[in-house]
Protein backbone atom coordinates (compact mmCIF):
# COMPACT_ATOMS: atom_id res chain seq x y z
CA UNK A 1 0.00 0.00 0.00
CA UNK A 2 1.30 3.43 -0.95
CA UNK A 3 1.02 6.07 1.77
CA UNK A 4 -0.04 9.43 0.30
CA UNK A 5 1.41 12.38 2.23
CA UNK A 6 1.08 16.16 2.20
CA UNK A 7 4.08 17.94 3.73
CA UNK A 8 3.28 21.25 5.46
CA UNK A 9 6.36 23.24 6.50
CA UNK A 10 6.95 26.96 5.93
CA UNK A 11 10.75 26.78 5.68
CA UNK A 12 11.46 25.76 2.09
CA UNK A 13 14.82 24.13 2.84
CA UNK A 14 13.37 22.04 5.66
CA UNK A 15 10.37 21.12 3.55
CA UNK A 16 12.61 20.04 0.67
CA UNK A 17 14.60 17.85 3.03
CA UNK A 18 11.47 16.19 4.41
CA UNK A 19 10.16 15.56 0.90
CA UNK A 20 13.48 14.08 -0.19
CA UNK A 21 13.53 11.71 2.78
CA UNK A 22 9.94 10.58 2.29
CA UNK A 23 10.40 10.03 -1.45
CA UNK A 24 13.32 7.71 -0.68
CA UNK A 25 10.82 5.26 0.82
CA UNK A 26 9.26 3.01 -1.77
CA UNK A 27 5.86 2.96 -0.08
CA UNK A 28 5.49 6.74 0.48
CA UNK A 29 4.24 9.23 -2.12
CA UNK A 30 4.40 12.98 -1.46
CA UNK A 31 1.30 14.26 -3.23
CA UNK A 32 1.47 17.88 -2.10
CA UNK A 33 3.56 20.54 -0.37
CA UNK A 34 2.24 23.44 1.72
CA UNK A 35 4.09 26.54 2.96
CA UNK A 36 1.37 27.64 5.39
CA UNK A 37 -1.54 26.24 7.38
CA UNK A 38 -4.26 27.46 5.04
CA UNK A 39 -2.60 25.74 2.10
CA UNK A 40 -2.21 22.57 4.15
CA UNK A 41 -5.94 22.44 4.84
CA UNK A 42 -6.78 23.22 1.21
CA UNK A 43 -4.50 20.48 -0.11
CA UNK A 44 -5.85 17.99 2.43
CA UNK A 45 -9.37 18.78 1.25
CA UNK A 46 -8.46 18.56 -2.44
CA UNK A 47 -6.09 15.60 -2.41
CA UNK A 48 -7.45 13.54 0.52
CA UNK A 49 -4.03 12.16 1.51
CA UNK A 50 -3.57 9.43 4.08
CA UNK A 51 -1.49 11.73 6.24
CA UNK A 52 -0.45 15.37 6.64
CA UNK A 53 3.02 15.98 8.07
CA UNK A 54 2.33 19.27 9.86
CA UNK A 55 4.72 21.80 11.35
CA UNK A 56 3.20 23.60 14.34
CA UNK A 57 4.58 27.05 13.52
CA UNK A 58 3.37 28.33 10.15
CA UNK A 59 2.04 31.61 8.75
CA UNK A 60 -1.59 32.48 7.91
CA UNK A 61 -2.90 29.52 9.93
CA UNK A 62 -0.80 27.82 12.60
CA UNK A 63 -0.31 24.07 12.61
CA UNK A 64 -2.58 23.53 15.60
CA UNK A 65 -5.54 25.28 13.96
CA UNK A 66 -4.82 23.53 10.67
CA UNK A 67 -4.68 20.18 12.47
CA UNK A 68 -8.03 20.89 14.11
CA UNK A 69 -9.66 21.58 10.73
CA UNK A 70 -8.12 18.56 8.99
CA UNK A 71 -9.11 16.18 11.80
CA UNK A 72 -12.57 17.64 12.37
CA UNK A 73 -13.42 17.26 8.68
CA UNK A 74 -11.99 13.73 8.56
CA UNK A 75 -9.61 14.67 5.75
CA UNK A 76 -6.49 12.82 6.95
CA UNK A 77 -4.45 11.76 9.94
CA UNK A 78 -1.99 14.41 11.12
CA UNK A 79 1.59 13.77 12.21
CA UNK A 80 2.89 16.89 13.95
CA UNK A 81 6.48 18.08 13.74
CA UNK A 82 7.47 19.68 17.01
CA UNK A 83 10.12 20.54 19.55
CA UNK A 84 9.52 20.02 23.24
CA UNK A 85 10.28 23.64 24.12
CA UNK A 86 6.97 24.58 22.47
CA UNK A 87 4.69 23.04 25.08
CA UNK A 88 1.62 25.11 24.27
CA UNK A 89 1.78 24.11 20.61
CA UNK A 90 2.16 20.42 21.38
CA UNK A 91 -0.68 20.49 23.88
CA UNK A 92 -2.90 22.34 21.43
CA UNK A 93 -2.16 19.83 18.66
CA UNK A 94 -2.94 16.98 21.05
CA UNK A 95 -6.31 18.49 21.89
CA UNK A 96 -6.93 19.13 18.18
CA UNK A 97 -6.66 15.39 17.49
CA UNK A 98 -3.15 14.91 16.11
CA UNK A 99 -2.42 11.23 15.53
CA UNK A 100 1.24 11.49 16.44
CA UNK A 101 4.19 13.72 17.24
CA UNK A 102 7.71 13.69 15.88
CA UNK A 103 10.71 15.72 16.95
CA UNK A 104 12.09 17.93 14.21
CA UNK A 105 15.59 16.55 14.70
CA UNK A 106 14.46 12.98 14.06
CA UNK A 107 16.62 10.82 11.83
CA UNK A 108 15.43 9.94 8.33
CA UNK A 109 14.59 6.36 9.29
CA UNK A 110 12.57 7.57 12.27
CA UNK A 111 10.58 9.98 10.08
CA UNK A 112 9.71 7.26 7.60
CA UNK A 113 8.89 4.85 10.41
CA UNK A 114 6.61 7.43 12.04
CA UNK A 115 4.70 7.97 8.81
CA UNK A 116 4.22 4.22 8.43
CA UNK A 117 3.13 3.88 12.06
CA UNK A 118 0.46 6.55 11.78
CA UNK A 119 -0.69 5.17 8.42
CA UNK A 120 -1.25 1.79 10.11
CA UNK A 121 -3.58 3.50 12.57
CA UNK A 122 -1.23 3.15 15.51
CA UNK A 123 -0.93 6.86 16.25
CA UNK A 124 1.89 6.37 18.75
CA UNK A 125 5.21 7.26 17.19
CA UNK A 126 7.82 5.82 19.50
CA UNK A 127 7.69 4.86 23.17
CA UNK A 128 10.31 7.47 24.09
CA UNK A 129 8.51 10.36 22.41
CA UNK A 130 5.03 9.22 23.42
CA UNK A 131 5.80 8.65 27.07
CA UNK A 132 7.68 11.93 27.29
CA UNK A 133 4.69 13.71 25.79
CA UNK A 134 2.27 12.01 28.17
CA UNK A 135 4.45 12.82 31.16
CA UNK A 136 4.72 16.44 30.01
CA UNK A 137 0.99 17.07 29.93
CA UNK A 138 -0.69 14.42 32.04
CA UNK A 139 0.92 15.40 35.34
CA UNK A 140 -1.43 18.15 36.51
CA UNK A 141 -0.12 21.02 38.59
CA UNK A 142 -3.27 20.85 40.67
CA UNK A 143 -3.45 18.10 43.32
CA UNK A 144 -6.96 16.93 42.42
CA UNK A 145 -7.51 14.59 39.49
CA UNK A 146 -10.03 15.62 36.84
CA UNK A 147 -13.55 14.23 37.02
CA UNK A 148 -13.97 11.04 35.00
CA UNK A 149 -16.22 11.54 31.96
CA UNK A 150 -19.63 9.81 32.32
CA UNK A 151 -18.87 7.73 29.21
CA UNK A 152 -16.09 5.99 31.11
CA UNK A 153 -18.77 3.91 32.83
CA UNK A 154 -19.87 2.53 29.45
CA UNK A 155 -16.50 0.87 28.80
CA UNK A 156 -16.28 -2.87 29.21
CA UNK A 157 -13.69 -4.34 31.55
CA UNK A 158 -11.52 -5.20 28.57
CA UNK A 159 -11.82 -1.71 27.13
CA UNK A 160 -10.73 -0.23 30.45
CA UNK A 161 -7.71 -2.54 30.43
CA UNK A 162 -6.87 -1.38 26.91
CA UNK A 163 -7.29 2.26 27.98
CA UNK A 164 -4.85 1.65 30.81
CA UNK A 165 -2.36 0.21 28.32
CA UNK A 166 -2.75 3.29 26.13
CA UNK A 167 -1.85 5.35 29.19
CA UNK A 168 1.46 3.51 29.28
CA UNK A 169 2.12 4.40 25.65
CA UNK A 170 1.73 0.83 24.35
CA UNK A 171 1.15 0.09 20.67
CA UNK A 172 -1.52 -2.31 19.42
CA UNK A 173 1.04 -5.10 19.22
CA UNK A 174 2.22 -4.45 22.77
CA UNK A 175 -1.36 -4.31 24.05
CA UNK A 176 -2.06 -7.64 22.35
CA UNK A 177 0.89 -9.25 24.13
CA UNK A 178 0.04 -7.68 27.49
CA UNK A 179 -3.62 -8.75 27.39
CA UNK A 180 -3.13 -12.01 25.49
CA UNK A 181 -5.26 -11.15 22.47
CA UNK A 182 -4.86 -10.79 18.72
CA UNK A 183 -3.46 -7.50 17.49
CA UNK A 184 -6.58 -6.95 15.37
CA UNK A 185 -8.71 -7.40 18.49
CA UNK A 186 -6.63 -4.81 20.34
CA UNK A 187 -7.13 -2.38 17.46
CA UNK A 188 -10.89 -2.98 17.59
CA UNK A 189 -11.01 -2.30 21.33
CA UNK A 190 -9.06 0.94 20.82
CA UNK A 191 -11.47 2.12 18.12
CA UNK A 192 -14.50 1.31 20.25
CA UNK A 193 -13.26 3.06 23.38
CA UNK A 194 -12.29 6.15 21.37
CA UNK A 195 -15.81 6.26 20.00
CA UNK A 196 -17.43 5.83 23.40
CA UNK A 197 -15.26 8.50 25.00
CA UNK A 198 -15.63 10.82 21.97
CA UNK A 199 -11.86 11.16 21.62
CA UNK A 200 -10.13 11.92 18.34
CA UNK A 201 -6.86 10.08 18.89
CA UNK A 202 -5.04 7.42 20.89
CA UNK A 203 -2.87 10.12 22.38
CA UNK A 204 -5.90 11.87 23.83
CA UNK A 205 -6.94 8.54 25.35
CA UNK A 206 -3.43 8.05 26.74
CA UNK A 207 -3.45 11.44 28.43
CA UNK A 208 -6.94 10.80 29.85
CA UNK A 209 -5.80 7.45 31.28
CA UNK A 210 -2.80 9.14 32.89
CA UNK A 211 -4.87 11.98 34.30
CA UNK A 212 -7.39 9.55 35.81
CA UNK A 213 -4.67 7.29 37.17
CA UNK A 214 -5.95 4.22 35.34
Amino acid sequence: MTIRVVVAEDQSAVRAGLVLILRSAGDVEVVGEAADGEEAVRLARELRPDLVLMDVQMPKLDGVSATRQVVADGLADVLVLTTFDLDEYVFGALRAGAAGFLLKNAEAAELIGAVRTVARGEGLISPAVTRRLIAEFAAPARPARPTAPPALATLTRREREVLSCLGEGLSNAEIAVRLDMAEATAKTHVSRLLGKLELRSRLQAAVLAQELGL
